[in-house]
């Protein structure tokens, strides 16, 4: 769950308290009635609206959020690569929309209009993404998954930098500065709640629970976050009477815009008549001094921001490529199965505790060693998030070498499963294959066969029993990359595509091959503790079902059982008939997984601090620097590199530069290294600047316009400086 977004606790969270307490000493000298008016305002009724509002609309994300590569993977049958490019751009939209969010609200709509539409574009998108999950309503599914994708993106980003700008609007400053920085605090903690919540249930819906004929519930499991976001709209507009409800005020990033636009202007016009210091004053004229002033040093900030990207291409591979290895471990944990989704929780949880740990523990170890600087924390963060993809990378090897063998470009598997009750000699054109043997309720397989292109090989069977088991003649159809499977049962050979891989989402994978007189009306099942699947007599489908134990029944009669564990792909021959007798045999295509899933704490716990100090200190660091009149517009440019970080994600998958993640996972940490490098030379060119005299209180000694700035810049935040409390994603 990313720490990173900033938009949702806004400015007055993050501006200095030297300057608030200075407002109040001012305020208190000429203003003897203040203490009395703060303690004569109620406690807004509409804040719990709000907050209420925001629990459910988290509650949302999260919960789609989590189980979504799994169903992109599991249900739309994408490959791992391109469920990892749609996450990262869905989730790289969700930092772009946030621009257009902030100019709707502060220059046209105002934050309630802003709200209130974009909420209704986010509902529509998530019951979309649910109805589509619902087989029975026949919807194109990957379209509508899209489209509902699309229009959430739209909605929860363009949302971002509204929702608790207009919970600050329902307090009156400076007279309500305590009951804001409460709410804040309440805030704060409808978030996690909300996305700790979803995170820890969605998996549970998503795998524990069986729908519509399936082993799992991905309908249910995006239908209850929808539902949420429903009961969110309806909670959000239950409380407009109660609003505070403020006109659109102007939007900074749009003034910004200008300024440069003119400068680059004046200079193509002016710029060998009239030479300048800096290219921005040729904006003079057009704009007033300060915004020159103020753009100036948001560009000085902005120069530091462009390596920034990079670590976000890293943190967010915690909901995609660090949720698929998890699919490929062990999750039992005492009597309770951490599902491969559930990994994710990890991270908010450490937060918790991370936020005091740094604040009282580690800055000040690392203050005595020299590291003080906010650049410096910054920069470690960075390293860090470099050390948690080697970790990553680590494990991954250690999987890699786990894994079953996959048929590469020019290869080819061959796997006869011989069901009948005699042993089959073959005689084959395979090249340098020959003759070879397949026992009775055995299997023949090779796994290295070389095949440039896709060729038909005869062959020919025969048994020393010819009456029990003729003579058998036809073609192996190989294909490069392909895993070809033959079932030898009822006196002929089926052919089927093997699935020689793991299963996809951290659950157990079974066949069953049956060779019985079709004329025998027996019904044959496959029952777990909460499943049970009939067997057609000549299907040879792939049983993608929960880890536990099975039994497989003629009629209610049990006539052979197996534990069928996590990662595990295993084939059931059966053979014989209600006289003679039923005899079974199982084959482990696939060794189920053996690497537990606690492998990837230390991965988590790194990319966890890292976030911490890379993160959070790097927004501080930003909103210190910043005038106050800059500070929305690095907001946006802070959410923007979230947005580049994910593109980066998708390049780098569709390049697909490695075959083996392990390799991708290194070379993450290696651009990240190089990254920080390029990084601190960029820091070492920094001033820092002292921002907490604000000319502002100076300029303006009025009693309403004071007020004014203190909304706006208001008191810190006093819950331990986490991003967390700045933004609605987390």
């Amino acid at each position: 769950m990313p720490l990173k977004s900033c938009e949702s606790l806004p400015l007055m969270l993050i501006h200095s308290k030297k300057q608030y307490d200075k407002f109040l000493e001012n305020e208190s000298s000429s203003d003897v009635n203040f203490k009395e008016k703060q303690g004569t305002l109620k406690y807004p009724k509409s804040v719990g609206f709000i907050i209420g509002n925001e629990f459910c609309e988290r509650f949302n994300y999260y919960g789609m959020r989590t189980i979504l590569v799994l169903y992109l993977t599991d249900k739309l049958k994408y490959g791992e690569d391109q469920a990892t490019v749609l996450f990262h751009v869905f989730t790289s939209l969700v930092y772009v929309f946030p621009l257009i969010g902030a100019v709707l609200a502060d220059s046209w709509l105002g934050r309630f209009k802003t709200i209130w539409y974009l909420s209704v574009v986010y509902t529509f998108g998530a019951v979309v993404i649910a109805l589509g999950a619902v087989p029975p309503i026949n919807l194109p599914v990957k379209e509508a998954t899209v489209i509902g994708l699309l229009l959430i993106a739209t909605g929860t980003g363009g949302i971002k930098p509204c929702v608790s700008a207009f919970g600050g609007d329902q307090f009156k400053i400076p007279e309500q500065a305590k009951q804001l920085a409460t709410f804040f605090s309440l805030f704060y903690f409808a978030i996690n709640a909300g996305s700790l919540i979803s995170t820890t249930i969605t998996p549970i819906l998503r795998a524990d629970v069986h729908c519509f004929g399936d082993k799992d519930c991905f309908s249910l499991a995006f239908s209850v976050p929808a539902v949420l976001m429903v009961l969110s709209l309806i909670i959000f507009i239950a409380g407009k009477r109660l609003y505070v409800i403020k006109p659109p005020s102007g939007n900074m990033i749009l003034g910004v815009s200008q300024c440069v636009s003119q400068a680059i202007r004046g200079r193509f016009r002016e710029g060998k008549k009239t030479p300048s210091i800096h290219w921005l004053d040729y904006a003079e004229g057009k704009c007033s001094r300060k915004l020159i002033e103020d753009t100036k040093s948001l560009l000085k900030i902005l120069v530091l921001y462009l390596p920034l990207p990079v670590f976000w291409a890293l943190f967010d591979q915690q909901g995609s490529r660090w949720t698929f290895q998890a699919t490929r471990m062990v999750g039992d944990v005492g009597g309770f199965t951490i599902k491969p989704d559930q990994m994710q929780v990890i991270n908010p949880l450490l937060i918790l505790g991370f936020i005091p740990l740094f604040n009282y523990v580690v800055y000040p170890i690392l203050s005595v060693v020299g590291i003080r600087r906010p650049l410096q924390k910054l920069t470690l963060g960075g390293l860090l998030a470099a050390a948690a993809f080697l970790m990553s990378a680590f494990v991954e090897f250690k999987l890699e070498a786990m894994d079953p063998k996959i048929p590469g470009p020019q290869e080819a598997q061959l796997r006869i499963y011989n069901g009948m009750p005699c042993n089959y000699d073959f005689m084959t054109t395979v090249p340098f294959k020959g003759n070879f043997s397949v026992p009775s309720m055995g299997v023949f397989e090779d796994k290295d066969l070389i095949v440039a292109n896709s060729m038909a090989y005869n062959y020919s069977a025969s048994s020393k029993d010819a009456i029990k088991c003729p003579p058998l003649t036809g073609e192996f159809n190989l294909n490069p990359g392909k895993a070809m499977s033959y079932f030898v049962g009822n006196n002929k050979v089926r052919e089927f595509e093997d699935s020689p891989g793991k299963p996809k989402s951290g659950e157990s994978a079974l066949r069953v091959l049956l060779n019985v007189p079709k004329e025998e009306d027996r019904s044959f099942v496959i029952r777990g503790s909460d499943l049970s699947m009939n067997i057609n007599k000549t299907q040879t489908d792939m049983l993608h079902i929960p880890a536990g134990f099975y039994t497989l029944t003629v009629d209610g009669n049990e006539v052979t059982s197996l534990m069928c564990h996590i990662g595990g792909v295993t084939v059931i021959t059966v053979e014989g008939s209600q006289v003679s007798g039923y005899n079974t045999s199982s084959y482990t295509l696939v060794e189920s997984n053996s690497l537990h899933i606690m492998w990837q704490l230390p991965q988590y716990f790194v990319m966890t601090a890292a976030e911490v100090m890379f993160s959070v200190t790097g927004l501080e660091f930003s909103f210190t620097q910043a005038p106050a009149s800059m500070k929305s517009v690095l907001q946006a440019c802070w959410l923007l590199t979230v947005a580049i970080g994910n593109i980066l994600v998708v390049i780098i998958a569709k390049l697909k530069f490695f075959d083996s993640q392990a390799q991708e996972f290194i070379l993450f940490a290696a651009f990240m290294v190089a990254d920080m490098l390029i990084f601190i030379v960029l820091a070492m060119r920094f001033k820092y600047v002292d921002q907490t005299d604000d000319s502002d209180f100076e300029e303006d000694p009025g009693h309403k316009n004071r007020s004014n700035n203190l909304e706006s810049q208001g008191p810190r935040n006093e819950i331990g400086h986490s991003n967390r409390a700045f933004e609605s994603d987390k």
